[in-house]
């Protein structure tokens, strides 16, 4: 799931606890749109740290060769 899904998650758990006043018989709105919150924002926090871990660039090693310089003449 992406950023854009977690957020969806968010606004639709919002929307069913705090804009919403129906009622199911054997469902409580409230609870669900409170989970929905919640997943949305474990989804933010987990997208977050892997696209800052993704963001570390480590530079390739570099080897150095001892017997394998070779001069060029001057110009």
């Amino acid at each position: 799931m992406g950023l854009g899904g977690c957020i969806i998650l968010i606004a639709v758990g919002a929307i069913l606890t705090f804009a919403t006043d129906w009622d199911m018989q054997g469902v409580n709105l409230d609870l669900v749109g409170v989970i929905l919150m919640i997943v949305g924002l474990i989804g933010v926090t987990t997208f977050s740290s892997i696209a800052r871990r993704r963001r570390v660039v480590v530079p390739p090693p570099t080897t150095v060769i001892e017997g394998d310089r070779r001069r060029e003449p001057p110009f």
